[in-house]
């Protein structure tokens, strides 16, 4: 009940404590509206007198960032706005050269929502939400512009086990989103085993992601898509940032006015100290696994060494291609490694033993681009990502040897094709090919045992979808269609998709999407002390059998009202996912050996109230679900989700500055389920716990609250320094975010707890040049 009221608390705070107004400017001199943006964001423009001269436009709203102020001004005066680096910025009445980040299909997006729970958050017309980290402000608890740590903070997505290797998208499982990084499939989105994001939050990157209503070009993940491309290299910067995790250089060079490079190398520094942030981190992940499960006694001793580091390089090279085609290509390594060494003392005699875990993705994509003309373009793309997951462990409490594999490779083209029909009118087909192959080993010596599966999956996808807007921008309409054709089984499944919102008055608008998806892979359990209990979950492909395809539908209605920096929005959802093997839902009570096949359904709501006034920005975001499985083949066959969180409540407060930023919140949210042993065993018989029904109670709640704060120093026209703060779990919770029981070498039932992150501080610096 306190960590409720404290919640609760926290909600009138941020939303009594802010009451001002801010509204459109008239109708002003283009050079006044010029003038102020030089000031607001140091920058400076260049142009001919004559260019701007007797231009009057409305001036862009004070919490636009500096881009959608250009964007505005764009469409207003038909201008032309081109950085000439990253604090210049030149004007032009001439139409302009063919640039690096000139499509036809970025020229059709349009933004709802400018600032949606911080500055470089947005939402488009398609109803999917888009984040930019190079304008992000900040969120409360992060200290960068993590990508899956910010998805986090959008309503409907969270983490039960507070992770970003295990994001629950109106509840669904981690296996559920398909991750894209310039269009290659990422199968580890996590360092530090879940807890650090594997895409840098420095480059210049755009994260489209979709809850519902995906766009037809998008196959597979049953919950939701994150799309994630890195800009061309429109100016040359370079810099170094690092904090108590890790450090990374980056920079982004245009080579000319046709070719631009960016890349990034980012490498852990936990095995070089150890940090309060590491220290924290490593309690979080290793409690309760093979790493550190060792029971010591009056006649044996153990003790554990372990070394742990990660590192992510990326690249991508543009180039302009005579003057309609754009060529592209990216490459991307990112990579765990953890080396542990566990010892045992007993009479006298010591003994050590190693084991480790390795884990990597590699992928690199191909991109082709030709814009025929001003109604016209293609576009044809191929990657090819590769995913694997070793583990060798050594039990130094008997002899007992395991060795492990999982590995994934993932190749995938596809052509597109863009047609302007009008004004309002504009239609994409195309089609689309995947090769899949997967593969799992396991060796065992005691006792022996010996598996090598490998199996590989082949899908065809034709696709078309046609986007409607009114001339009046008051209706946005994008019917899709995907058609796919699953070689393996021979079978096939057509998934239409829906985008849709209209424009009800000047402030409200009603947005609809629907969605028909299905996956062929996911992420199965066989023991939870598979690959050291660490990343336990492995990919299979589906056979049609014990591992079906996943098929889901989902529909949601949405309204958004926005006037005087008020912005609020209201959405209901309903989702029936099929096809879900007990071995993908982390059952660790009666069904975790049990293999069936079932469904969950899910329904709810979420709503988000934000008010901005110049630099202050205050949300409380709300969400309700009720999540139910399915199971025929069991007893009772309808039950709770493992993954279902009723109510969830979070609220911040944030400044954003020129040079300052801040911003506190709290996150409040009920206990996910949990199934507990039917009482009176006190000892089990035949060494098996017998169980109440599944999930028919409840974790206790769970409330956090974060800060974080930055600050820039402006050394020089081009270059800067930024020292930033973060505290995760300010008043230093004691969650329990995971509960499961077993059996002890006493033959007595003992509860064994997963408790969230303690009390965690992070610093980070920034240099760019």
């Amino acid at each position: 009940m306190n960590r409720l009221l404290r919640a609760l608390f926290f909600v009138l705070f941020t939303v009594c404590s802010l009451n001002a107004q801010t509204g459109m400017g008239k109708q002003l001199p283009l050079r006044e509206i010029l003038s102020g943006i030089e000031k607001q964001h140091d920058v400076t423009f260049t142009f001919l007198d004559e260019t701007i001269a007797g231009k009057i436009a409305s001036a862009p709203p004070n919490e636009y960032s500096l881009e959608q102020k250009l964007d505005f001004l764009r469409q207003l005066t038909r201008l032309t706005f081109a950085f000439q680096d990253r604090t210049h910025i030149g004007i032009s009445a001439s139409e302009p050269e063919p640039t690096l980040n000139d499509t036809l299909s970025e020229q059709l997006d349009e933004v709802l929502i400018a600032q949606y729970l911080a500055q470089g958050i947005s939402k488009k017309a398609d109803g999917s939400l888009r984040i930019k980290p190079r304008q992000f402000g900040l969120l409360p608890g992060l200290v960068e512009a993590d990508v899956l740590q910010t998805m986090q903070q959008l309503p409907g997505v969270l983490s039960v086990d507070e992770t970003i290797s295990n994001i629950n998208v109106r509840g669904g499982t981690h296996d559920q989103n398909l991750f894209l990084w310039n269009g290659i499939r990422m199968y580890q989105t996590g360092h530090f085993f879940g807890l650090v994001s594997v895409f840098s939050p420095q480059l210049p990157q755009t994260i489209d992601i979709y809850k519902n209503g995906t766009p037809s070009i998008f196959g597979e993940g049953v919950s939701s898509t994150v799309n994630i491309s890195t800009k061309p290299a429109d100016s040359t910067i370079a810099g170094f940032a690092a904090n108590m995790i890790s450090a990374e250089l980056y920079a982004q060079f245009r080579l000319s006015k046709k070719s631009g490079l960016t890349i990034s190398g980012r490498r852990s520094v936990t095995d070089l100290f150890d940090s309060p942030t590491y220290k924290a981190y490593s309690d979080r992940i290793f409690q309760n696994t093979v790493v550190t499960d060792l029971q010591s006694n009056e006649t044996v001793k153990y003790g554990v060494d372990k070394e742990f580091y990660f590192y992510d390089v990326s690249l991508k090279y543009d180039r302009i291609v005579g003057g309609k085609s754009r060529f592209s290509i990216s490459a991307i390594a990112v990579s765990n490694s953890l080396d542990v060494t566990q010892k045992k003392l007993e009479t006298g005699t010591s003994t050590a033993k190693n084991s480790n875990l390795d884990q990597q993705n590699l992928g690199a994509s191909l991109d082709w681009q030709t814009k025929w003309n001003a109604n016209n373009s293609t576009q044809i793309s191929g990657y090819v990502s590769s995913y694997k997951l070793d583990a060798m462990s050594r039990s130094v409490q008997n002899d007992q040897q395991l060795d492990q594999q999982n590995e994934v490779l993932d190749t995938g083209i596809r052509l597109t094709n863009t047609h302007k029909l009008s004004e309002k009118l504009v239609f994409e087909n195309g089609y689309q090919y995947n090769e899949t192959g997967i593969s799992n080993y396991d060796d065992i010596n005691d006792p022996e045992y010996n598996r090598r599966a490998k199996t590989v999956l082949r899908n065809h996808a034709v696709i078309a979808q046609l986007r409607y807007t009114s001339g009046d921008k008051r209706l946005f309409v994008q019917p899709g269609l995907r058609f796919n054709y699953y070689d393996r089984f021979g079978s096939t499944r057509f998934e239409p998709r829906l985008q849709s919102n209209y424009k009800l008055t000047d402030d409200l608008r009603i947005e609809a999407l629907a969605e028909f998806k299905s996956q062929t892979s996911s992420q199965v359990i066989d023991l939870q002390q598979d690959f050291l209990g660490l990343e336990k979950r492995r990919w299979m492909p589906s056979d049609d059998g014990s591992v079906p395809i996943q098929k889901s539908f989902q529909s949601s209605l949405g309204f958004t009202y926005e006037n005087s920096g008020w912005l609020l929005t209201l959405d209901g959802f309903y989702k029936n996912v099929s096809g879900i093997p007990t071995a993908s839902q982390s059952f660790q009570n009666q069904l975790e050996f049990i293999r069936i096949n079932g469904d969950y359904k899910v329904w709810g709501s979420e709503a988000l109230i934000q008010k901005t006034f110049g630099d202050f920005r205050t949300w409380v975001s709300y969400s309700f679900n009720r999540n139910e499985y399915t199971f025929n083949g069991w007893t009772p066959p309808n039950f709770a989700n493992n993954f279902e969180i009723v109510h969830a409540l979070s609220a911040a407060a944030s400044y954003e500055g020129k040079r300052l930023k801040a911003s506190l919140g709290a996150k409040w949210y009920t206990g996910k389920p949990q199934t507990t042993p039917m009482a009176g065993q006190t000892s089990p018989s035949f060494g098996q716990i017998t169980y109440n029904d599944p999930n028919s109670s409840n974790l206790d709640d769970y409330f956090q609250a974060n800060f974080s704060a930055s600050y820039l120093w402006k050394i020089s026209a081009r270059t800067a320094f930024s020292l930033g703060l973060s505290v995760m779990n300010l008043f230093d919770n004691r969650n329990i975010i995971n509960r499961y029981y077993r059996i002890n070498d006493e033959n007595v039932i003992e509860r064994v707890n997963t408790y969230s992150l303690k009390r965690t501080p992070n610093l980070s610096l920034k240099f760019i040049f």
